[in-house]
């Protein structure tokens, strides 16, 4: 199985990553998976109960853990989570093992789309808007140097991105 036969969706949160992960799964014929659903599921808690109980460091080990896994699996569309590419042996897993895709959106997107989301715990803050963009100062770089392709999703329009990433996916290199 070459590269292209794992897909990964990297970007901020409420870029849209768990949705057009599985749009994008359906149209390829590929299993969809999600790090922090994964985490979830195993762990039988959620991210902000393990943010609480392992701080921020404890729940990064999990997701190295994870998408490693994952990451590995023979064919699959994965949605990594906001902060996967934080660590460089990250990045390294995703650029070795795949085609990564960069969903990109704006703050004001990302504020709309996860303001009342109690499932984020980077954002449960007084000025939420103002740690999208601090993250995304830090971030946005390390998505783009993992990154085979950038995607916007600003219009919202998940089905026009899932057939982007396949145009994308189907050219010959």
């Amino acid at each position: 199985m070459g590269k292209s036969q794992r897909v990964f969706l990297v970007g901020p949160m409420g870029a849209g990553k768990s949705t057009i992960g599985r749009l994008l799964s359906k149209e390829l014929s590929r299993p969809f998976k999600d790090t922090d659903h994964e985490i979830e599921a195993r762990t039988g808690a959620d991210i902000p109960w393990i943010f609480d109980m392992e701080g921020e460091e404890g729940f990064r080990d999990r997701e190295t853990a994870m998408l490693d896994e994952l990451s590995q699996l023979p064919e699959v569309v994965l949605a990594t989570g906001g902060g996967a590419i934080l660590r460089d042996e990250n990045r390294q897993f995703l650029a070795a093992r795949g085609t990564v895709i960069y969903l990109e959106t704006s703050v004001d997107q990302q504020y709309q789309r996860t303001l009342r989301d109690k499932n984020r715990p980077l954002i449960q803050q007084d000025n939420p808007r103002e740690v999208l963009e601090k993250l995304l100062a830090v971030r946005d770089p390390l998505y783009r140097s993992v990154a085979d392709l950038v995607v916007s999703t600003h219009q919202g329009n998940p089905q026009a991105v899932v057939r982007k990433i396949c145009q994308f996916l189907h050219s010959p290199d």
